[in-house]
């Protein structure tokens, strides 16, 4: 009788533990991989990945200090920027915090190496939710690192 008993207590104490791990950690890879969509498409100018993974609601504050709101506006000023400053973009996720299960923000490098060979290093903080079965992203915060004194 024990023996079940503690079976049992194993199976509700330990089993949801576990299922709540590799769900975070797929959750987690899911984030990771629509960060990288994004700058994928982002270098592609492909509006239709970037429609797919932005929320229509989206708000992007940009280092120069413009502030896109809704998607449209996104979507405009994506294109511009990377039309008026090619190069490749590169975005390193270096920290992810979850809000709650729904929501989350994740902070990133983002370098852009020039066509001139130099080389812009600013950081962007993503905020995600979980849309209808998928991760998207809802804001977009650009900044440009403080001078080194």
């Amino acid at each position: 009788m024990k023996t079940i008993l503690v079976i049992i207590l194993l199976n509700v104490i330990v089993v949801p533990g576990i299922q709540a791990q590799e769900a975070s950690s797929k959750h987690e890879q899911e984030i990771y991989t629509l960060i990288d969509n994004y700058s994928m498409a982002r270098e592609k100018r492909d509006t239709s990945l970037l429609k797919s993974i932005l929320m229509p609601d989206i708000d992007q504050l940009v280092s120069s200090g413009e502030w896109r709101m809704g998607i449209q506006a996104a979507l405009h000023g994506m294109l511009q920027s990377s039309a008026g400053n090619p190069g490749t973009r590169r975005l390193t996720i270096e920290y992810l915090r979850f809000l709650n299960s729904y929501c989350a923000i994740a902070d990133a490098r983002y370098d852009i190496q020039n066509t001139d060979s130099t080389e812009r290093k600013m950081w962007s903080s993503f905020i995600v939710v979980y849309d209808k079965n998928s991760w998207k992203i809802s804001a977009i915060r650009n900044m440009l690192p403080a001078p080194s004194r």
